[in-house]
This record gives structure tokens, sequence and C-alpha cells, in this order.
């Protein structure tokens, strides 16, 4: 398959992917958006489509003793990378403050949806932590940025997999919530003008580059990043574990949702 075939029908071809494993797997999904670059707002022409969802089994596969698996990959290829949780898993990750979960949660891209993943998320919410969410998105900026900045040119895609991580700190710590995940809305909160030009300018050069194409290193932009890292290292290590310790509310949900 090539992406010109699908150009303009890729919806159509997730929804039938998604149907697919409903039929195949005997779950039904209850939500399911597009993630990573193409949710985010800077893919390249060629990008893939980062579909994630979470399902639900029927009520007897949780009583079952034997282990069972709590995701499900689909998909994966030159067009589509598809994989999902279990509700279960989803929502002991919820407990924990699970930053990419929070993530899939306000995707602009929705595939499907339910009302029950709407109560889902309204139970989900008030375990949001500040700390583990900021904790996450520095250790994702610091471990590309040791990945992929060691040489004197680098593929521009790489930049956004730092600044991004390092503007939903800088989101999280001044408006204690989830950071939305559009690139560019959480630009418009950055304040130093000649950075955001500088990104917004690095945004339109992406778009017109493959995803293997490189380019000179922009010393600015390097120079705030090493400053933000440093800066978030020495914030978490001053902050308290913020996270919400009661299972009752989710546990009430899943049978719930079981029933």
């Amino acid at each position: 398959m090539k992406y010109k075939e699908y150009e303009g029908k890729i919806e159509n071809l997730v929804q039938i992917k998604l149907k697919e494993i409903e039929n195949k797997e005997q779950v039904k999904i209850l939500y399911a958006v597009e993630s990573g670059s193409r949710a985010w707002g800077f893919a390249s022409s060629d990008s893939d489509y980062d579909v994630r969802f979470i399902y639900i089994r029927p009520k007897i596969e949780y009583l079952k003793l034997e282990d069972k698996k709590d995701f499900i990959d689909w998909e994966l290829n030159e067009i589509l990378d598809i994989n999902g949780w279990d509700l279960s898993k989803a929502l002991k990750h919820f407990h924990k403050s699970n930053a990419s979960l929070f993530e899939w949660a306000n995707s602009p891209i929705i595939y499907y949806s339910t009302p029950e993943w709407k109560e889902v998320i309204q139970t989900a919410n008030p375990y949001f932590s500040v700390k583990a969410s900021i904790y996450h998105y520095y250790g994702t900026a610091k471990s590309n940025y040791q990945a992929y900045f060691s040489e004197n040119r680098i593929k521009y895609k790489k930049y956004f997999y730092v600044l991004r991580p390092l503007l939903c700190c800088k989101w999280i710590k001044e408006k204690s919530c989830p950071p939305p995940v559009l690139f560019e809305t959480l630009l418009e909160e950055e304040t130093n003008e000649e950075l955001k030009t500088l990104i917004k300018e690095l945004i339109e050069r992406k778009k017109q580059m493959s995803e293997k194409e490189e380019g000179e290193r922009i010393d600015k932009l390097d120079e705030y990043i090493k400053d933000n890292l440093s800066y978030y290292k020495e914030w978490l290590e001053e902050q308290k574990d913020d996270r919400n310790p009661d299972w009752k509310p989710l546990n009430a949900l899943f049978l719930k949702m079981l029933s």
C-alpha cells in the first residue's frame, strides 16, 4: 500500500480496522484516536498514522484464572501503527497519572468515542498529578536530547521531540492541568517572541522535509533546551508526590462498565 492510495480516506481505513479488531478479538472499543506527530500538528508528508484505542472485553474474560493480555498490537506498516490498551490497564495507569493516557484523551483527532469513555475521563481527571506529569515530559525531553543531539546535523523532527515535552512541562507547572496536544497551542503560551518565531520557522521547514532529511543545529534552540532541562531537573527534586491514592472511584467505574 502507498500513502497516495489513502490520502483523504485514512479515517475510513481506520474505521474498517477498528471493526476488524472488535470482531476478531471479541472486544468493544470505547475510544480511538490519533497519537504522535499527526496529533501534535507537525507530521511530515510521509509520517505514518499512530492509532491508539481503549477496549473492554466481556465480563467472563476478567473472571478467568489464566493470565490474559491487557493490550492489542494490531498493525504496523508504512501507513498504520495501531495498538490499544484494555480498560483495566488504562484505569491502573490513570491511577499513576500516566501522561500518555491524558494525551490520548485530549487528542484533536478522534476516530471513535462512546458515552462510556466520557465517564472514564470524568472519573480519571482527579488522578492528574502535576509532579508525575512533569516528570514524564522532562524524562522524555532528556532522553530524546541525549539520543539525538550528539551530532552537528540533525533531523529537524527531533527538535520537536524535545521542545514539545518541555513546553508541556511549562504548561503543567503554570496551569496544573493536562497540556493540549497540538504543538502550536503549547507554543502560544511561550512569552519569548524570538524563540516562538524560531520554532514557527522550524515547523514550516520541517513540513517541507521528509522524515530522513537533516539540517544544521540551531544554537538558540539548543541553549533553550539545555536551560530548561536543568531547570526542571532542579524543580522536580523539590516537589512532593501529589498523586491521588484513592482506588475506590476507579474500581467502582470498572465494575459498572463490566455490568
